[in-house]
Parts: C-alpha cells; structure tokens; sequence
C-alpha cells in the first residue's frame, strides 16, 4: 500500500449526538481507524468541528447560540472538551495529537501559511497526528460580520488544509453517503454519483442548502471544497460517517462514497 498524507475532515453531527454531547463510541471508532492507517505508515490530519456544539451543551444552552459572544464562549468550552477527549482516546493507541486552530489570516497571509505548512510538516514527520480547527472563539466575528471571509466552515478549511500540506487524499466524513443526482430525502430513487472527473455547472446545480442546526455545512460547501482540493492535486471523497470502517478501503482507492479527482 502506498503510504499517503491524508486529511481527514469529521462534521459536528457525526461526532455528537443531537443534544450536542459528544458521541464517544462513535468518536472512538473514528480513533482507532485514524490510529490504524497511521500505524499503517501514512501521515494523518484530522479536521474535527464540533466546538460550538458540544460548548453550548456543555454549558446547558437550549440550542445553538445566535448570539455572537455565546457561540465564541461555547466554542472556548467545547474545544477544550474536544481536545481532552481525542488526546485520551489517541493516547490509549500510542498516538500523539497535536491542536492546531486556524483564522482566516492564518491561510490568506502567505509568510503565516508558510509557516503553517512547516508546522505541519515537522509533526507529520514526528508522527504527531494534528487536530485542526477554526479558531471560533475569535474568528467567528470574521466569518460573520463578512470582514475576512476565508474559511466559515470546516469544509472548506480542511480543503486549504489539504492544499497547504500538499496532501494526497481529502476524506469529508458526513452525515451522507456522498453526492446524489437528486435530493435523496425529496427523491427516493436518486442516484449515488461514485466519481467525479470535473466540477460542472451540472455538478454544482446538485449541491441542495445547508446542514443541521449542530452544523453549518452542506453539500455546496463540500463542492467549494472539492473545488479546492482536486485543483491542488488531492483526491476527496464525501462519506458516511456511520461506517468508519470504510476509511480502510476509501485509502486503498475502493469505490466508497463520491470520489472527486484529482485535476493532473
């Protein structure tokens, strides 16, 4: 098996339950495999939303806060949560995680992405598997006042993050199977799109609106994303986070899920 750099994304909903608690049997499953094929030889990254979510449970909101200085506190409490827990489950397969939390400047600003991908780089080499996340407690004010929109969500930041490590395979871990030629929920019969060569404007019209309350993503994003990554030479895949064991057979090229290629 070719050892590959992978970046592996995972939404809020795949992680948490829908009162917003994290899942921890769902989140140890997703351990393991990462543990698994980084044990493998390959170099792991892990983009993990969440933050919000799993803050306004914590602190017993009723919802997810519309209030911007509740969503930055909530994220502020919800990422050390986060972070205790991947740290734990990593640490009991001999695995060492790193945090890092990214801004709209982090990316934009050439000399700070530049020493951002030899952040990664040195702990790639290090076999240091980074937990990646925007940095909501302080940029969520970018994001919503349109000031310095770059990331706004996970899609899409782990997409700049697979370009900025160069990295092999983008795997978005969702709540769906992949892209449909149809709304799946709406149209019983529609079909799972396996590969996808070039992002038409018939591609594109296939992206329905956004996510769940716990999220913010959506099929567009996860678009804008394959945008990113496939014109960074990295293939990505859209998957069903319900079976993790797929990520074996994703790496090894099986048709699972929606692959985006790779433009040469």
């Amino acid at each position: 098996m070719k050892q590959q750099r992978i970046v592996v994304k995972v939404g809020t909903s795949t992680i948490t339950h829908d009162s917003g608690a994290l899942n921890l049997h769902r989140i140890e499953q997703l351990v393991r495999v990462l543990a698994d094929l980084s044990g493998m030889g390959h170099q792991v990254i892990l983009v993990s939303s969440g933050a919000i979510a799993v803050g306004a449970a914590r602190l017993n909101m009723p919802e997810r806060p519309r209030e911007l200085r509740l969503k930055q506190a909530a994220a502020a409490v919800g990422q050390c949560r986060i972070m205790h827990i991947y740290d734990k489950f990593f640490s009991e397969y001999n695995r060492t995680v790193s945090q890092i939390l990214l801004t709209g400047d982090d990316v934009d600003d050439p000399i700070r992405a530049e020493h951002l991908t030899s952040t990664f780089g040195a702990l790639l080499e290090m076999r240091v598997i980074p937990v990646v996340n925007e940095n909501d407690s302080v940029s969520s004010a970018e994001i919503e006042t349109g000031r310095h929109k770059v990331l706004g969500d996970n899609d899409t930041l782990s997409a700049i993050v697979a370009k900025l490590c160069r990295a092999d395979l983008l795997i978005l871990i969702s709540d769906i199977d992949g892209l449909y030629d149809a709304d799946p929920h709406a149209h019983p019969d529609a079909k799972l799109i396996r590969r996808v060569e070039t992002l038409t404007p018939e591609i594109l019209e296939m992206a329905g609106g956004a996510g769940s309350w716990r999220g913010t993503g959506g099929m567009a994003t996860k678009l804008s994303a394959a945008k990113i990554a496939t014109e960074a030479g990295c293939d990505m895949v859209i998957t069903n986070g319900q079976r993790t064991e797929d990520l074996y057979g994703i790496v090894d090229g099986a048709e699972i899920g929606t692959r985006f290629l790779a433009l040469k």
